[in-house]
């Protein structure tokens, strides 16, 4: 079923080669091959089960945390593989951030040591002057500074869902991360907020690499400069169908089953 793709090593941004991942003796995922270009959205879509985001998951190691899952093939972040032997996967995850579906702010913590919370997680040793300094930088980023400046101190669950996924991806965005990865971020939120989201997204493919999973084809075609579709195989593996820019995708599909899939034929 899968498509042969350019994923190679890549000097920039993200290169997947032969990438296969299970959970136990289920396979989850066959030969992905993809590049991933730095300083654009790239949507990864397909119907539920596909392996979207496992996919991601692979991407900053976060797949082999579930017990029994494994990992085969490469994933190269600037040229190099973080699946190579010695890597640590936590200085990978400091590289490639995540934000989940659901937002989920650390409960006990205010809206600064939300914010905050990774670089003392990572032993980041800053006065509170510069920390104060990144959490401005970060919550600006993530478009929040204006509606959080004066409430700080208030737990980071007091404020609203899109709020809240917001402060996370300002989490996510303060230890700098080279690509950050975004898991149905909008899901779980209304049309409004979602905007705010995918406008958030745009501005920051300007510093970031970002790769977003949505079901939703209206957003990944509004905010994505690339597509890659994943359907499953018989068996339950997802594979790679057809991957291009976003325009070419939606508009002149290479594989029929990807038109099927945007046009709501299927899934």
């Amino acid at each position: 079923m899968q498509v042969k793709s350019t994923g190679v090593k890549s000097d920039k941004g993200i290169g997947i080669r032969d990438l296969n991942a299970w959970y136990g003796s289920f396979q989850a995922l066959r030969d992905i091959n993809l590049a991933i270009e730095p300083f654009q959205v790239t949507a990864i879509i397909g119907p539920s089960g596909c392996g979207k985001s496992t996919l991601i998951r692979c991407i900053n190691r976060m797949h082999e945390i579930v017990p029994g899952a494994r990992v085969s093939g490469h994933v190269f972040l600037d040229g190099e593989d973080i699946y190579a032997p010695g890597v640590d996967p936590v200085l990978v995850r400091r590289r490639i951030g995540m934000v989940f579906q659901k937002p989920n702010p650390f409960p006990t913590m205010s809206i600064f040591d939300n914010v905050a919370s990774g670089l003392k997680l990572n032993s980041v040793g800053l006065s509170r002057k510069m920390l104060a300094e990144v959490v401005e930088r970060s919550l600006r980023q993530a478009a929040l500074w204006d509606e959080v400046k004066d409430k700080l101190h208030l737990p980071g669950v007091a404020l609203s869902g899109g709020q809240q996924q917001r402060l996370c991806i300002a989490r996510a965005l303060a230890i700098e991360p080279e690509v950050l990865l975004l898991d149905e971020p909008c899901s779980a939120l209304d049309p409004v907020a979602a905007l705010k989201i995918e406008d958030l997204m745009k501005e920051l493919a300007q510093r970031y690499s970002i790769v977003v999973v949505t079901h939703n084809m209206q957003q990944a075609g509004r905010v994505s400069n690339y597509t890659a579709f994943l359907l499953r195989a018989e068996d339950g593996a997802g594979e790679l169908v057809e991957y291009g820019s976003t325009y070419q995708i939606f508009t002149n599909p290479r594989d029929p089953r990807t038109e099927d899939y945007i046009t709501g034929r299927f899934g």
